[in-house]
């Protein structure tokens, strides 16, 4: 229900403008110019930072936060004689997400190498379905990159929890 209200009311106000754009007084035309041209920089911005996010993705932003979280868990480790028992049964549960996350990791970067396979050809008299569409695949990896930066970044902060607790 408030989702439709939501799309009626978005409907509404691009109604508006483009009416305004087209038919309104001069105020009203410049007013829907300016609304417009904030909107297209809006979008382009968020563009960039998808882009900006995408290189760094495939730069291995992740891998070296990954690999960082190995060595201070490898470093909890090695003192593990003065941390408590607690701290070390959290280490181990941060251990199996962190390696939940690089398996998820992988699982993107294998996806991202591999090109959408090509429909098949239909049988005569048989209708195809429809195709898959690539953005709905870029969006469906967006979608997990999104996760995955969540996650690490939750990885990140119980880390930081388990080292203070653990240099007390």
């Amino acid at each position: 229900m408030i989702r439709s209200l939501l799309k009626l009311g978005a409907m509404l106000v691009v109604g508006i403008l483009i009416y305004n754009y087209l038919f309104g007084t001069a105020d009203e035309k410049a007013q829907s110019k300016e609304v417009f041209q904030k909107t297209g920089a809006a979008v382009s911005s968020a563009w960039n930072l998808l882009k900006s996010e995408r290189q760094k993705f495939d730069a291995g932003k992740y891998d070296k936060a990954l690999d960082q979280l190995g060595g201070a868990y490898r470093e909890i480790r090695d003192r593990a004689e003065y941390v408590d028992e607690k701290v070390l049964r959290r280490l181990d549960d941060l251990e199996r997400r962190k390696a939940a996350l690089e398996g998820e990791l992988e699982s993107i970067e294998k996806a991202d190498a591999t090109p959408a396979p090509a429909p098949a050809p239909a049988k005569k008299g048989v209708k195809a379905p429809a195709p898959a569409t690539q953005t709905s695949k870029e969006t469906d990896q967006q979608r997990k990159k999104e996760n995955l930066m969540r996650e690490l970044d939750n990885l990140m902060n119980d880390t930081d929890q388990l080292l203070k607790q653990a240099q007390q």
